[in-house]
């Protein structure tokens, strides 16, 4: 049996992802609907974040 080695990303729960980014809940709901939020992964009613894709955003909204 060949067995692959997939890196599958570390993905986050909605309140997971509020704690990292230090915003409530309702925040990252509203930054969704307004689609100005960390990119998300919506897996029937679940919401996950990858930890990527929140440490992306957090250094494209970084000011310099």
């Amino acid at each position: 049996m060949e067995q692959n080695n997939l890196m599958l990303p570390r993905m986050l729960k909605e309140k997971q992802a509020a704690e990292m980014l230090e915003v409530s809940k309702a925040a990252l709901r509203r930054w969704r609907r307004e689609g100005r939020g960390p990119q998300f992964t919506r897996l029937g009613r679940c919401i996950r974040y990858n930890v990527r894709a929140i440490e992306e955003f957090l250094a494209k909204h970084t000011s310099k």
